[in-house]
């Protein structure tokens, strides 16, 4: 059997069996198998916590005027979920969950909430900390995860629509935000290889939408603001990223009033480990049997 069909085969397996599919696309069951290497990962990015860092979880849903406000819109709305609920009264909503609405649909009576699935984890910082006031000359770093929700078109493995998102989050300096993306760099580099991941880091950009988007795109590559950690999960020619490196520059510092004490726009970056991904890409890297797994990799996990 060729390296190919093995692959082949273990990728259909960790769908089948490591996870559970559903009747969605990129909706998984997580079995306790999978859960106890997320618990892993989870526990190996916490002993890298940088220090001082605060720590904040948040639920998989956030408000839209904040979203809205944040820029998530105009660049991915194709991404972008809205949770919505039923208005109407008893009577119209009676009906049209019974079928008896004259050919209209239940889905007809949604309206969106004030409430959007939350994107990327990141998104219910800022506003928070610009909230308390001006940030400090060392900056603020800010460790926080979420579920987190996008619109994948995609049903190759490890894009799923609803996925777990851990991020080290740093609000400062210019030289500060930016020195805190190139350190993750670095020590990205040393966690995969203590992972026993096969990856590559490259430049990178954000899936912008529309054609303006793709000149956003270019411009990012262009000015190397974000990286991205790649382990060939699905195939060589088309590797999955498992972890993220962004400087937003002032972005996220103009749009919500976030300050240094010396009075200049603050800065932001952000070291992104994407748990499910990572997961999938040590079960399809070293097989679906834990106990098999290189020593190395076992005890780097507590496994």
């Amino acid at each position: 059997m060729s390296a190919t069909q093995v692959s082949a085969d273990r990728l259909e397996a960790i769908t089948s069996t490591i996870l559970q599919p559903t009747a969605a696309n990129g909706v998984q069951g997580r079995t306790a198998l999978f859960e106890d290497v997320i618990g892993g990962l989870t526990r190996l990015i916490t002993r890298h916590r940088p220090s001082g860092a605060e720590v904040l979880r948040f639920p998989p849903v956030m408000s839209r005027a904040l979203l809205e406000k944040s820029g998530y819109l105009k660049s991915f709305p194709h991404l972008l979920g809205c949770v919505s609920s039923m208005t109407g009264t008893e009577a119209k909503i009676r009906a049209l969950v019974e079928g008896r609405a004259g050919g209209e649909e239940w889905v007809d009576a949604l309206a969106a909430t004030d409430l959007v699935l939350t994107p990327a984890a990141c998104y219910q910082v800022y506003p928070l900390i610009a909230a308390r006031g001006d940030v400090p000359s060392s900056g603020v770093i800010v460790d926080v995860e979420s579920y987190c929700f996008r619109r994948e078109a995609s049903s190759e493995l490890g894009r799923m629509q609803a996925f777990r998102m851990r991020e080290y989050v740093c609000i400062g300096r210019p030289k500060t935000a930016l020195d805190f993306r190139d350190d993750w760099k670095a020590r990205a580099e040393e966690l995969a290889t203590q992972l026993g991941l096969p990856f590559t880091l490259a430049p990178a950009s954000d899936p912008f939408f529309g054609r303006v988007g793709k000149m956003m795109a270019v411009t990012q590559v262009e000015q190397a603001l974000k990286f991205e950690l790649l382990v060939p999960v699905n195939s060589e020619e088309t590797p999955t990223a498992c972890m993220s490196f962004n400087y937003h520059q002032d972005h996220f510092g103009s749009t919500w009033g976030l300050r240094t004490d010396d009075g200049a726009v603050a800065h932001t970056a952000c070291a992104a480990f994407g748990l499910d991904r990572l997961t999938i890409a040590l079960f399809a890297t070293h097989g679906l049997d834990v106990d098999t797994w290189p020593q190395a990799v076992r005890e780097t996990l507590f496994i």
